[in-house]
């Protein structure tokens, strides 16, 4: 499955960068989960809509995420950048 694809059938995109970070732009409608709280905050990414698609500024952050997550068995794929994120959805309703 691609990013674009899981995107286009409505999956979860979850944030863990920081608050500070999340609030100078993120990816509308987008859930903020930093980082450091992900497993914490196991049974609450667990009950929402997936698979989930996890992004941060870089990618570094949301493959930690995504490492872990998947050890828990929860679906889940590394977007990169919300940057790259916004740019899809702004030209996939182009």
């Amino acid at each position: 499955m691609t990013i674009e694809s899981l995107l286009a059938d409505g999956a979860t995109i979850v944030d863990v960068r920081t608050p500070g970070e999340y609030m100078m732009g993120n990816v509308p409608g987008s859930v903020n989960i930093p980082l450091n709280e992900v497993p914490v905050r196991l049974e609450e990414l667990k009950g929402l809509k997936g698979p989930l698609v996890m992004c941060c500024a870089s990618g570094n952050r949301s493959g930690q995420a995504v490492a872990y997550l998947s050890q828990e068995g929860v679906e889940c794929y590394n977007a990169g950048s919300w940057l790259d994120i916004n740019r899809y959805k702004a030209s996939a309703s182009a």
